[in-house]
């Protein structure tokens, strides 16, 4: 009879837990067009897969009758769970519990659950809806902050970390999400910002919305925050659940294999790249053409869009694509882009995954706004990217390669494992027209007719330079292919390579230009 007695009250505890900050609150959050927080876990994990710890955790403060005040597990639930049978560590902030501001005991639950995915080494997947730290707490909350931010750089690089931000994520609690591999947005819902629109219009009297200080629309478009772009919660998870079947568990394993299939017929990859040179096209297209199933997961779609990340499989085995996209400034390099790609580079090295290169760039994007913005400090974050990557590296010249877009788009220079060209590329220190007007500004001033020999000039500088075979002889490119044969070498290149081994020089770790 005991212990008939003591389930009914631990059912009971539960029950009360479970309600998180009270019926009001709940409903508060729901009219919010929010899910709740275990809620938010159901739909994400499999089927009854999620088990709670901590359940029963309070916070431990007194001061600002905070003694009075009793707050079901600190506004934050951890466990652990399995996605398509996989095990994850998770954490959610529970928003109907003092706006799931983060204290002492709310830090300790995270970490908790952060040094279990470490020691487990399997991903941790952080879903962020909180006010930010808990000011009654005062120094214990920068703390918490500061606890959570030293185990996401110390599991960088070793488990998969991914953060969702479905509600507020103010102040300092930005910075853990900004540490992670992938961020989560949903419109209408995240919001994200170190300073909020009360504080922007006391010290610099500007009024601004919540929304367009720091909306899921901003940090997808503008500061390249986020990673992943969403209309719902529930397309977010089916999002996460998408990248989990591309990505490897921990940094000691490949990516989960599955059965390989042949593009869609209607991707044709010979009919994609116009025959002028001057005419963009969607190197996605490009991609979807070699891809398996056609089936290509963007990642950062709607940030710096002359530059294209993601995720496809070759054979069945994930690879990670960038590639210049002509449809936007003709595919260049500039500021944004070069650290779009080099992060995903990095990312992709971590999780050993192999990189190929789609390569129609006319080098680096000119001009005032970007020398004075860094392009040669952010450029070069490129570069040291894909020389650092030790996985395998295949690179496709699809047709312009210019000057140090070139170079630093995985070339045989940056070590690069294969290089192949189309009969399309164009690979040369500038363009031919630049080139032209400068090596022959002579010829070109003092004859008769000046925009004749220009073209003429430009045309014998195509011919000679302009094109794959110069490189080819130099054995900076391995072949010189058709369109067709791209995706059956592509599959050879990477089965080859599967047990790539390289040794570098020692050292702790090198500096990167951050």
């Amino acid at each position: 009879m005991a212990i008939k007695r003591k389930i009914k009250e631990l059912l009971k505890k539960r029950e009360i837990v479970f309600k998180g900050g009270g019926d009001k609150a709940r409903e508060k959050q729901v009219a919010m067009g929010k899910l709740l927080a275990r809620d938010r876990i159901r739909a994400l994990m499999d089927e009854d897969s999620f088990n709670e710890y901590d359940l029963f955790v309070e916070h431990e403060a007194r001061d600002f009758n905070m003694d009075k005040k009793t707050l079901h597990g600190d506004g934050v639930i951890i466990g652990t769970g399995t996605i398509f049978g996989a095990p994850v560590c998770i954490y959610a902030q529970d928003f109907t519990v003092a706006g799931g501001s983060l204290g002492l005991m709310h830090s300790r639950k995270i970490t908790k659950i952060m040094d279990h995915a470490l020691k487990m080494r399997v991903p941790l997947i952080g879903i962020n809806d909180s006010g930010g730290a808990r000011i009654q707490e005062g120094v214990n909350s920068l703390a918490g902050y500061g606890e959570i931010f030293f185990r996401n750089t110390l599991a960088s690089g070793v488990i998969p970390q991914i953060s969702v931000i479905l509600g507020p994520c103010a102040g300092g609690a930005v910075y853990s999400p900004a540490l992670t591999d992938f961020v989560f947005v949903v419109e209408k819902i995240s919001k994200m910002f170190i300073t909020g629109p009360e504080v922007i219009k006391t010290v610099l009297g500007e009024e601004i919305s919540m929304e367009e200080l720091g909306g899921a629309k901003v940090h997808a478009e503008i500061s390249g925050n986020a990673h992943f772009y969403a209309r719902s919660e529930i397309e977010c998870f089916d999002q996460i659940k998408k990248l989990i079947t591309f990505i490897p568990w921990n940094n000691s394993q490949k990516a989960k294999s599955f059965e390989p299939k042949e593009p869609k017929p209607e991707y044709k990859v010979e009919g994609i790249v116009p025959d002028d040179p001057t005419l963009p096209y969607d190197v996605r297209d490009v991609i979807r053409s070699i891809v398996d199933d056609s089936d290509f997961f963007e990642s950062q779609e709607l940030w710096a869009t002359n530059i294209i990340i993601g995720f496809g499989r070759l054979g069945g085995k994930t690879v990670g694509f960038v590639a210049n996209q002509p449809l936007v400034l003709a595919g260049v390099l500039d500021v944004d882009s070069s650290d779009k790609a080099a992060r995903f580079v990095r990312y992709c090295d971590a999780f050993n995954i192999p990189i190929v290169t789609l390569v129609d760039l006319p080098g680096y994007l000119p001009g005032v706004d970007q020398e004075h913005t860094g392009v040669i400090r952010h450029g070069a974050k490129v570069l040291y990217a894909y020389s650092e990557a030790t996985v395998p590296k295949i690179t496709v010249i699809l047709r312009k390669a210019y000057g140090g877009g070139y170079i630093a788009m995985n070339s045989r220079h940056l070590r690069a494992d294969f290089v192949f060209a189309w009969p399309t590329a164009e690979i040369a220190v500038m363009g031919p027209e630049g080139a032209a007007n400068i090596i022959f500004r002579k010829e070109i001033s003092e004859a008769e007719d000046p925009d004749k020999a220009r073209k003429q000039i430009v045309k014998e500088y195509k011919a000679k330079f302009a094109n794959p075979y110069v490189a080819a002889a130099r054995g900076y490119i391995d072949s010189v292919i058709e369109p067709l044969e791209t995706r059956k070498l592509l599959l050879h290149a990477i089965n080859v390579s599967d047990n790539k081994s390289v040794s570098g020089p020692k050292k702790k770790h090198g500096i990167p230009p951050f």
